[in-house]
C-alpha cells in the first residue's frame, strides 16, 4: 500500500459519469500531482516526522492501517490478501482534506477526508484511528468473506459489514497501551461507562459516531431500515455484550470479583441503578490489583479477536444474515473451546433477537453518509477506469487530472 497526498483531485474514487453521461469506475492510480510523501529515516520509521509537521497526516494514516492489519493478521494466522489483487497491486490511501466528508474504501483505495462539527471545527479523519481500522474492516471483510453476486447482498450483509468494521477497529484500538491504561483509569473495568473504546470513531469529548455500548436489537429494525449503520447496532452490540462477560468471567477466573458480583451486574445490566450498584464494585475491585485487571482485559480482547475471525472466516457472503453468524459463532466456539462460552452467546444474542428476527425492507434510498450508494460492493469488470466495457476517452482523463 502507499499513500498519496492529492493535488487538485476534483472527484473520489468509485462510480461516476463521464462527459457524455455513461457510468464509470474511477480506479487508482492518481494520476495528478501530489504533495510531497512522508519518508522513511535510514532504518525505516517514520516516529521522527512531528505531529505539525505536514507529513505527519500521511504517515498517521499508513502507520494505522499498517497497525490494524497487524493485528487481524495476527487472528487470522496469514497475511490478509487484498480482495482487488486481480487487478491492482497495491490499495491507495487517498487524503482528501476539501472534497470528502465521509471516509470510505473501495476498489483499490482508501480514501479518507474530514468531519466539520457544528461550530465549524475540522477534524481530518487521517488523524482519526478508528476511522481508519473501520475501512480496513470493510478490506478485511471483502478479503477473508468475499463479494456477493449481483442480487444477493441482503440487508444483514450491509449491516454485518459496518459491524464488522466497527469490531476490527475497537479491538486494534486496544493493542495500545495507552488505550487500556486510559481505558481502565477511566471506567475501573466497568466497561459500560462512556470511554474512548466503545466510543467508535471519537470526534471530540462528547461526540462520537456510533456507540459499541447500545440499546438496540433486531427488532427495531423488523419493520424496515434505511441505514446500514444504524442497522449494524444490534450485532454491535451484541459482540460488545460478549467481550464485557467475557471479561468478567476473566476477573472471576483470577479472584478478582466474586460470581455474585458478576452474575449480579448481569441482572442489572439493563436497569437505572446500574452505575450506582456496579461502579462501586469495580472501583474497589480495580484498586487493589489494576495490574491483574490489565491481564484480564488483553486476555478477552484476544478470546474475542479469535471468535470473530474464525466466525468471519467461515461466512458466505450471499444472503448472510446475522442468524447465520450468530449460529457460526456458536459453532466455532463449540469447535475451539468445546463450548465453555454458549450460555454467554446465547444470552446477548437472544437479547438483541438475532436469529429471531430479521430486518425488514429498506424504507428510503441511501443517504449521502452511507457507504454503499458507491457501491463498495461493485467489482469492475476491467481496469483503468473501465465500467461494463467503457473507458475514459483521452480527453475525460484530460478534464479529470486537470479539472
Amino acid at each position: 500500500m502507499y499513500v498519496v497526498d492529492p493535488i487538485g483531485k476534483p472527484l473520489a474514487y468509485g462510480l461516476v459519469k463521464n462527459l457524455r453521461g455513461d457510468q464509470i469506475y474511477l480506479l487508482p492510480p492518481w494520476p495528478g500531482d501530489i504533495f510531497p510523501p512522508a519518508l522513511p529515516d535510514l532504518e525505516g520509521h517514520f516516529d521522527h516526522i512531528a505531529p505539525e509537521d505536514p507529513e505527519f497526516e500521511a504517515a498517521h494514516l499508513f502507520g494505522s492501517v499498517r497497525w490494524t492489519l497487524d493485528v487481524w493478521e495476527k487472528y487470522f494466522g496469514h497475511p490478509i490478501a487484498w480482495h482487488f489483487r486481480r487487478d491492482l497491486d497495491r490499495l491507495e490511501l487517498v487524503i482528501q482534506r476539501d472534497l470528502l466528508e465521509n471516509a470510505f474504501m473501495g476498489y483499490g483505495f482508501l480514501e479518507v477526508g474530514i468531519h466539520e462539527s457544528e461550530d465549524g471545527g475540522i477534524e481530518p479523519f487521517s488523524l482519526n484511528f478508528d476511522v481508519i481500522a473501520h475501512e480496513v474492516g470493510h478490506c478485511i471483510v471483502y478479503s477473508v468473506i468475499g463479494v456477493p453476486d449481483p442480487g444477493t447482498a441482503s440487508a444483514e450483509y450491509y449491516g454485518f459489514h459496518e459491524s464488522a468494521a466497527d469490531l476490527t477497529a475497537l479491538i486494534a484500538a486496544l493493542h495500545f497501551d495507552s488505550v487500556v491504561d486510559e481505558l481502565l483509569e477511566t471506567s475501573h473495568g466497568n466497561l459500560y461507562t462512556h470511554n474512548l473504546v466503545n466510543r467508535i470513531a471519537e470526534l471530540s469529548s462528547n461526540d462520537q459516531i456510533r456507540l459499541a455500548a447500545n440499546p438496540l436489537s433486531m427488532l427495531d429494525f423488523a419493520r424496515g431500515w434505511h441505514d446500514e449503520h444504524a442497522l449494524a447496532q444490534p450485532l454491535t452490540g451484541a459482540m460488545f455484550d460478549i467481550f464485557v462477560d467475557l471479561f468478567h468471567e476473566e476477573l472471576v477466573a483470577r479472584g478478582l470479583i466474586s460470581q455474585g458480583q458478576a452474575d449480579l451486574s448481569d441482572r442489572l445490566e439493563d436497569s437505572p441503578d446500574y452505575f450506582r450498584v456496579i461502579q462501586p464494585i469495580f472501583d474497589e475491585a480495580y484498586a487493589a490489583a489494576p495490574g491483574h485487571f490489565r491481564e484480564a482485559l488483553v486476555a478477552s480482547r484476544d478470546e474475542l479477536g479469535m471468535l470473530l475471525a474464525e466466525t468471519w472466516r467461515r461466512l458466505a457472503p450471499d444472503d448472510l444474515s446475522y442468524a447465520a453468524v450468530g449460529n457460526t459463532l456458536r459453532a466455532v466456539d463449540r469447535i475451539i473451546t468445546g463450548g465453555r462460552w454458549r450460555r454467554i452467546l446465547d444470552v446477548n444474542l437472544g437479547r438483541r433477537a438475532i436469529g429471531f428476527a430479521s430486518a425488514g425492507p429498506r424504507l428510503k434510498p441511501p443517504g449521502p453518509r452511507s457507504h454503499f450508494d458507491l457501491p463498495r460492493v461493485f467489482v469492475p469488470e476491467g481496469p483503468n477506469g473501465c465500467c461494463n466495457g467503457t473507458r475514459l476517452t483521452y480527453r475525460e482523463r484530460f478534464h479529470y487530472e486537470q479539472t
